[in-house]
């Protein structure tokens, strides 16, 4: 029996990966706490502190097939400790062995080096697919760069720009938020070796080199002190996550509006069988699009958790630590299903131009009120040209004429300007400003970089 959306079989797809779900399994947890027992065990006999013996034993049998879990998870509610049954197990598969494992060391050593492990394992998933994503997005960019559509301010038109142009921003921000994973990995992928309340006093005299060695063979940095209770490692990640969270759900909910019935400018790409209604067959719901830009709701309230998390008491805190167990591998499991979700809306997008061309000019042409406004002020003055534009527009549009028409109609205007001048001024296509020259820099930027080039 499931009652979690990330244990459900007919709705973790939707929230979460295979893969990432695989990152953070009981299995995958557990043999993490067992890899930092194997590194400390083996760093303290390069240093004499165990039997070398010892430690190899502890190597040997630390392997997650050899813990009965739900055998360890029974005694944890029995005992009420989250971290030594599973000692208890390994101690009794090493034998005599067993009196050397986890000498020193405290469970909050093994749980947060054990999930920052877990962390970087999902990291470079998220990597991979980021990266993934930028690609797409490089490719609608380029492709679509001289697609002219409407710009919507306000939820209404605006102007005219491209849709290789919205691609392209969306891009250059992802392109942060990539930067930003990287900046964290020095501050993230750190582990701990510190003892009960942060002073290694359990760990001897070769404490700092034990914790160094450690760390070392974890492929971890070793940090300064303790971080016990400072918890804005694991809060700044999760934020990281939350704002590219944000940024892949405003793409998801632009594109979901982008296919309303009203708009048709863009489709996701529709796949045999797909079903849009239990009741009406015709329909071709946008449900990537949605699903992309609800998952970060909950992704960013996880995130706010985390930042809770980070108010702690005195050298360790359970009451706040506990909160991390649930939001941080949310946080993980939604983002992984946000960028493999986005990744393959991007790719199978399906961008209709005449539809985008029919919208541009769904207003008859007033969306150009600015172009001509700024022309037709070179020659008589912003302010006058504003109130003839307003006069003309108010008349076309109580009257049901195109913009072309209402300014030929006024009177003043026409005196001003000729008729080549207002068909070129009302042309969207001749008022797309730096648009192509600011798509071309980006696009040029993003792939000097590197950062999407081992995206596969």
């Amino acid at each position: 029996m499931t009652s979690s959306v990330f244990d459900s079989i007919t709705m973790q797809h939707l929230w979460s990966t295979d893969e990432l779900r695989q990152i953070f399994s009981e299995e995958n947890k557990v043999q993490k706490w067992l890899d930092f027992e194997t590194a400390v065990a083996q760093a303290q006999a390069s240093l004499g502190i165990i039997p070398q013996d010892a430690a190899d034993a502890i190597a040997a049998n630390a392997r997650v097939e050899k813990i009965d879990i739900p055998l360890m998870a029974a005694e944890m509610r029995r005992i009420k400790h989250s971290l030594v049954p599973m000692l208890k197990q390994l101690i009794a598969h090493c034998g005599s062995h067993g009196q050397w494992v986890h000498y020193g060391p405290t469970t909050q050593d093994v749980l947060d080096t054990g999930t920052v492990l877990q962390l970087k394992e999902a990291h470079a998933v998220f990597l991979r697919d980021l990266k993934a994503c930028g690609k797409e997005l490089a490719r609608l960019a380029e492709k679509y760069r001289d697609t002219p559509m409407v710009g919507r301010t306000h939820g209404v038109q605006a102007l005219p720009i491209t849709f290789g142009h919205k691609c392209a921003i969306w891009l250059d921000e992802l392109a942060r938020h990539h930067e930003r994973m990287r900046q964290v990995e020095p501050r993230l992928f750190v582990g701990m070796l510190v003892g009960a309340v942060g002073t290694q006093a359990s760990l001897g005299e070769h404490a700092r080199l034990l914790e160094e060695r450690t760390c070392e063979a974890l492929g971890l940095g070793v940090p300064n002190i303790s971080w016990g209770p400072a918890r804005d490692r694991f809060a700044e990640y999760a934020n990281v996550l939350g704002m590219l969270g944000a940024t892949l759900s405003k793409i998801g909910n632009e594109l979901r509006n982008l296919q309303r019935n009203e708009f048709s400018e863009v489709e996701e790409g529709f796949s045999e069988g797909k079903l849009g209604s239990s009741t009406m067959p015709h329909k071709r719901n946008p449900t990537s699009s949605e699903n992309i830009a609800g998952l970060s709701r909950a992704l960013r309230y996880n995130a706010a958790m985390m930042t809770e998390a980070m108010l702690q008491e005195h050298e360790r805190d359970g009451i706040a630590w506990k909160t991390e167990w649930k939001a941080l591998p949310e946080c993980c499991l939604i983002a992984g299903a946000l960028l493999l979700q986005s990744r393959n809306l991007f790719a199978g997008l399906r961008v209709d131009a005449d539809a985008m061309a029919a919208n541009l000019n769904k207003m008859g042409g007033y969306l150009l009120s600015e172009r001509v406004m700024l022309e037709l002020g070179k020659k008589i003055g912003k302010d006058h040209a504003h109130e003839w534009i307003y006069e003309a527009s108010m008349h076309g549009i109580e009257n049901k004429l195109d913009f072309k028409t209402a300014i030929s109609k006024h009177p003043k205007i026409v005196e001003v300007l000729s008729d080549a001048e207002i068909t070129d001024y009302t042309d969207p296509i001749n008022y797309l400003g730096q648009t192509g020259a600011s798509i071309d820099r980006t696009l040029a930027i993003q792939k000097s970089s590197g950062w999407m080039e081992d995206a596969a």
